[in-house]
């Protein structure tokens, strides 16, 4: 009885680790260029003043930051203190991100000021 259950289980084992492989070849980290904004206003930035301010106040009442590429708008996800330094530095500017994109939001792996 054992022996006709191996062969299925070294299918099953099989099967797991290709699907497993297939997700982490799909998290290749990509590079964003945008202007950054926070994930309320996005775009259009409703505050009076510049875009800089009105995103700073917005991330200090619980927005996210986010990143403004063309007509995308990409909600930007870190927990780091240096990343989060770097995107309060460059709101309402544009910036280079580094990360892992996945339904509109990018886990930031690193940000810079663009060139």
């Amino acid at each position: 009885m054992k022996s006709r259950l191996l062969p299925f289980g070294y299918l099953l084992l099989a099967l797991f680790m290709a699907g497993g492989l297939a997700v982490s070849a799909s998290a290749k980290p990509n590079t964003f260029t945008g202007t950054v904004s926070d994930s309320m206003c996005g775009a259009q930035h409703a505050m009076p003043g510049d875009a800089a301010g009105c995103t700073r106040a917005c991330v200090s009442k619980g927005s996210k930051y986010a990143l403004v590429v063309g007509d995308k708008v990409y909600t930007l996800d870190t927990t780091d203190k240096a990343v989060l330094a770097t995107l309060d530095k460059q709101a309402g500017a544009k910036a280079t991100v580094t990360g892992t994109e996945k339904d509109g939001t990018i886990a930031v792996i690193s940000v810079k000021a663009a060139q």
